[in-house]
């Protein structure tokens, strides 16, 4: 499986790959939103798509709704992944069309746990 991971910090891309890696999926990284609509574009769809909110050029609510409002990507499982710890946020992104929420900081039981609510199965 394919997870998309898309953060504009570096430290915590890699720290995510990690964790993906130990649980067995192929990663790629994109810096912000638009980055990341290129990578799909180009790449062509990822299984999972572990967002963050607060990003440059375009945020992750932005880019939830672009991926949603494109057909071939509609069926992608996205996840966000951030700070924003409001009820109304959490609201704000599941309206948007986020499958799952998990607040920063995590741990790599908190991603599994999350990704087997999905039905995806983890190592």
């Amino acid at each position: 499986m394919r997870v998309l991971i898309v953060d504009d910090s570096r430290a915590t891309r890699a720290m995510i790959g990690r964790i993906l890696k130990e649980l067995k999926f192929e990663t790629l990284e994109a810096a912000n939103g638009r980055e990341a609509l290129e990578r799909l574009r180009q790449n062509g769809t990822a299984d999972v798509v572990l967002v963050d909110w607060n990003m440059p050029e375009m945020n992750g609510i932005e880019f939830i709704r672009a991926v949603r409002a494109e057909p071939n990507f509609r069926g992608m499982t996205l996840m966000m992944v951030t700070t924003e710890t409001e009820y109304d946020n959490v609201v704000r992104a599941l309206a948007a069309g986020a499958n799952e929420y998990i607040m920063k900081p995590f741990s790599k039981d908190v991603i599994a746990e999350k990704l087997a609510l999905l039905g995806i199965s983890v190592v």
